[in-house]
C-alpha cells in the first residue's frame, strides 16, 4: 500500500503532520501525470462554496466546484469518466479522463447527458517541478495508494475522504483519524 511508485492515476493522501497548509492539509491528490519533468494532481476532497453555475452561467448544473491546489486558481478544470461523449480527453488511468472539448462538455451538461457522478470541475491544479514531489516524499509528506476507486472516485464525496484513506493504512494512521485538523484546538 504505502510502497507504491509514484505514477499517474495514483492517490497522495497528505502525512497527518502537515498541519498549518491550507492547500494540503488532510488533502487527497488524485496526481494526474507524472514524468521526470514533473508532476500534476487535484486535489479531490476539497469542494468550494461555488457550483459550476456560479463560475460558468452559460452551464445550468450545480455540480461542486473543487480547490485543484494552488497553482493558477482562476482556471477551471475538469477529470469525467465518459471519453466516449468528450473528444480530446487524455487518459489519466482506470477509466479517469482529464479534460477534452470545452463546448461539448458544456452542451452534454447541458442536455442533462453528463452529470455529477461523470465529471468533477476543479479551480486550480496542484504542481511540482522536476524531482520536487520526490523531494516530498523523502520528507513523509505524502503517502501513495492505489485509487481502489477507480473512474468512480469522481463522484466519491470529499467530505471525511481523507480520514477513510487514513483509517484504510492501518497501522499507526488510524490514531490520526480523529485528531483535530488543528492540535491547538485539542
Amino acid at each position: 500500500m504505502i510502497s507504491e511508485k509514484l505514477k499517474k492515476g495514483k492517490l497522495l493522501i497528505a502525512e497527518p503532520s502537515i498541519i498549518g497548509d491550507l492547500s494540503f492539509n488532510r488533502s487527497v491528490i488524485l496526481l494526474a501525470d507524472h514524468d521526470k519533468k514533473g508532476s500534476v494532481g487535484f486535489i479531490i476532497n476539497k469542494p468550494l462554496k461555488y457550483t459550476i453555475n456560479d463560475l460558468v452561467p452559460d452551464i445550468k448544473a450545480n455540480f461542486k466546484i473543487y480547490n485543484g491546489g494552488p497553482v493558477e486558481q482562476d482556471n477551471l478544470y475538469f477529470i469525467h469518466n465518459v471519453p466516449d461523449l468528450i473528444p480530446n480527453s487524455i487518459e489519466i488511468s482506470n477509466g479517469i479522463y482529464w479534460g477534452g472539448e470545452y463546448e461539448t462538455t458544456k452542451e452534454l451538461i447541458n442536455n442533462g447527458q453528463i452529470n455529477k457522478n461523470n465529471i468533477r470541475f476543479f479551480l486550480g491544479y496542484t504542481g511540482w517541478d522536476e524531482d520536487q514531489l520526490e523531494a516530498e516524499m523523502a520528507e513523509s509528506s505524502w503517502i501513495i495508494t492505489k485509487n481502489n476507486y477507480e473512474n468512480k472516485i469522481i463522484g466519491k464525496s470529499a467530505s471525511h475522504f481523507w480520514k477513510k484513506q487514513i483509517m484504510e493504512l492501518g497501522g499507526e494512521y488510524p490514531i490520526w483519524a480523529n485528531a483535530p485538523e488543528n492540535p491547538t484546538l485539542n
